[in-house]
Formats: C-alpha cells, structure tokens, sequence
C-alpha cells in the first residue's frame, strides 16, 4: 500500500529485503548519496564507500548496481529513471516527489540522510552530465561543511572535499594532482607535503596560483579565512 505525506508519495519495499546487519554508531552515521552524474569504478572508492548506509537520488539508483549497493531509500521525482532502472530495484522503499519542487533530488536525498542519523556523507556520481548540477553537488559538500557533517564529493577518478578555515588533512596517494579552488578569497592559506608548498599566502578569487599541485602523500592544509574546495585526482586508479 502506498501512502501521501504532505505531497510525498510514500512506496514500501517489496517482502523479502534483506535484513541490514547491525552495525556500529559510526558506519551507522556514515552514508552513501547517489546520484546521476558519472561514475568509475575504483578500489579507492569500493574502499570508501564499504559498509556506509545508502539512500540514492532519482537516476543515480545506476550506480548502486555498479557498486554493489544496497540503497535503503530512494527518493525523487523520478524523472529520469527508465521502467527498467524501476523494475530493477521495485524492492527499495521510495520517496516520490512532485517534478515542481523547490530542491533537487539530491538535496532531498541529502535531508532524508540527516533525518536518519547522517554526520558523514560520500556525494558518488556528483560531477559530469549537466554543468549546473556539478556546480550545485560542490555548493552542497560546502554546505554541509558549514553545518558541520564531514562531506566528499567524488566520481571515482575525481574528489571534491570541503575547505573551510582551520586546519585538514587530505588522504590522497602520493602523486595525485591536487587544486585548490577558492569560492571567495582566502587568506593565511598552508600547503604542506606537496611538490610547491604555501605558507600564509592569500590567494585571490580567480587565482589560478592554486591550481595542478601535486601531493607527495597526505596533504596538509590550513586556512585562517576563506572558503572553496580541494578538489584531488588519485593517482593509480
């Protein structure tokens, strides 16, 4: 039986899913988002993505399949979700939302994890396809920053991870390309453990000073004001 919410078409999973392992507060908290951009498939990211809880945005149910997944809710307005894609995965509760919605299906989808307990997202799928969705998926791992969740954004080939003032560490394998993209400008920036390190340097909005570092292991980076992104290329994936 279907149910409406507050406009929400609520779809139960079909009988015979399979029972969740118990698992611990931390992976508990720990989620997966999946959505619709594109995706290849590492160990790096079969790594990252272990055991984490799964909640997939309209198309991006793709990529649960390709990674093995199993999403414990799936949510949108289905728009670009073919009858096979459907079919497939009909055993998954659903969250249907009206196409006239003041929020994509992946901030939907982002929501829905926080009311389940979220403090540590994994965004896979959120770059390529539509430009304004590449740049809405890295509004959204900044947001989640400034409200304090850990967040990555990743297509398996490409990370997007959160740069907030303060001080981070970036586990990326020695020789990665790692950039750093400001959103506004920043000031007092270290970069530490890379082939060119910066110390209190600021660094201007549209400053391509940042950009094709590459990483001699972890990466170490402080910020005293600013905000933008780390966005890193693993190398030997």
């Amino acid at each position: 039986m279907a149910w409406l919410v507050k406009g929400i078409l609520h779809l139960p999973a079909a009988t015979g899913r399979r029972a969740r392992p118990r698992l611990n507060a931390a992976i508990m908290s720990r989620f997966v988002i999946l959505l619709g951009g594109t995706l290849t498939v590492t160990p790096r990211l079969r790594t990252q993505v272990e055991n984490a809880r799964v909640i997939a945005a309209d198309s991006g149910m793709v990529h649960a399949t390709t990674l093995g997944l199993d999403a414990e809710l799936w949510v949108g307005d289905f728009d670009s979700t073919s009858d096979a894609l459907a079919d497939r995965h009909r055993q998954v509760e659903r969250e249907v939302y009206p196409a006239d919605k003041a929020a994509t299906d992946g901030e939907i989808a982002i929501e829905a994890a926080i009311a389940r307990g979220a403090r540590d997202f994994i965004l896979v799928g959120g770059f390529g396809g539509q430009a304004d969705h590449t740049f809405g998926h890295a509004g959204l791992v900044l947001a989640l920053a400034m409200r304090g969740y850990r967040a990555l954004l990743t297509s398996g080939t490409e990370e997007a991870y959160p740069l907030l003032p303060g001080n981070h560490h970036f586990d990326v394998p020695a020789g990665s390309r790692i950039s750093i993209v400001p959103f506004v400008d920043l000031a007092g920036l270290d970069l530490e453990n890379v082939k060119w390190p910066l110390r209190q340097r600021d660094v201007a909005l549209g400053s391509s000073l940042t950009l094709s570092n590459v990483a001699l292991g972890q990466v170490r980076i402080g910020l005293v004001r600013g905000y933008g992104l780390a966005l890193a290329y693993p190398a030997g994936q």
